[in-house]
């Protein structure tokens, strides 16, 4: 981005990114006394949150997946719900059933455990197809509908689900249109060997409780996240870079390795996630680098490689590296 472009997007600044910063610092903090390192992750987590967009978790069994999304759920103050999944896991067993009063003719609705703030699904490709669906209209809509009545869901139900990439049994691969309803796919890695180490050590030192309870941590102040999130949303975008969101948007469409690209609502994914992205820089004010930090989080789970390309050893974020590069960083 070139000096004049800086210089007219500084001009009438709103410098107001004060409760951004304080909430990112305190989770990081707090989320760190719990989680040893795994810090991409982490961002990506708090991102997802300040964009309020669900998320879905990727990695190996063991490696805190579970435990980062508990730790975040007592760190915002929210109310949290989990479903563990399961192949026998029925619709109403997420969204709830009308029962028969006992001792009347009346029938009453039975909340399931999707009315809540922030709900964790773990390991979600072991429920069957049915089950997956019934979370489509709670994850784009907010709300249940169930024997033809209208039931919202809380302003902040957010999902964040988690998937074991390796285990293939008794599993059922999630559609697209589930996937595509993820606002970001965000891959946990294993830990380096200091952060390792200082996981037994922590156990170790632990009072035998787990160690979220060992930490005890300090939720953020009332109205913290819903004032970062206005501010999120009012990061500054320049005209050049609405243009360059959707170039590279369509250019996956065309992508002679990808089958399928990325959909009008991922675009709108990559800008929301930028914008999350320059608030963690400290700038309420977007530049190509946030767009560029956006893209693989945002569009790996959404593209489909050509049988052919992954024959030949490509994968999503492989690809999308590629897409990047041949798409020319505004200038002007």
């Amino acid at each position: 981005m070139s000096e004049e472009l800086r210089e007219n997007i500084n001009i009438g600044q709103q410098p107001g990114l004060q409760a951004t910063g304080k909430l990112i610092d305190h989770a990081r903090t707090e989320l760190g006394r719990v989680i040893s390192g795994q810090a991409q992750a982490i961002e990506e987590v708090l991102i997802a949150v300040l964009c309020q967009g669900h998320a879905l978790l990727e990695g190996v069994p063991g490696i805190a997946k579970t435990l980062m999304v508990k730790t975040l759920g007592r760190l915002l103050g929210l109310g949290f719900q989990r479903v563990q999944a399961t192949p026998d896991l029925m619709p109403a067993d997420i969204l709830g059933t009308t029962i028969l009063r006992p001792g009347t003719d009346t029938f009453t609705f039975h909340a399931g455990p999707v009315f809540t703030d922030l709900l964790l699904v773990d390991e979600i490709n072991r429920m069957p197809p049915r089950t997956q669906a019934a979370l489509l209209e709670c994850m784009e809509e907010r709300q249940v509908t169930s024997d033809g009545t209208r039931r919202p869901l809380p302003s902040w139900f957010t999902v964040f689900a988690t998937q074991n990439p390796v285990d293939f049994e008794g599993t059922y691969p999630l559609p697209e249109a589930q996937l595509d309803r993820f606002l970001m796919k965000i891959r946990v890695a294993y830990p380096t060997e200091a952060e390792e180490l200082q996981i037994l050590e922590r156990h170790h030192a632990g009072t035998g409780a787990n160690l979220l309870e060992d930490a005890a941590i300090a939720p953020i102040a009332a109205g913290m996240l819903e004032a970062a999130r206005a501010e999120v949303r009012a990061i500054r975008i320049e005209p050049e870079l609405y243009g360059y969101i959707l170039t590279l948007a369509r250019r996956t469409r065309e992508w002679p390795t990808l089958l399928l690209g990325a959909s009008p609502r991922a675009a709108l994914s990559i800008m929301r996630v930028a914008q999350a992205a320059a608030a963690f820089d400290g700038r309420d004010y977007l530049v190509p680098d946030d767009v560029k930090r956006a893209i693989p989080p945002v569009l790996r789970h959404r593209v489909m490689l050509k049988p052919e390309a992954e024959l030949e050893g490509f994968d999503a974020d492989r690809v999308l590296t590629d897409v990047i590069a041949a798409v020319p960083v505004p200038r002007q």
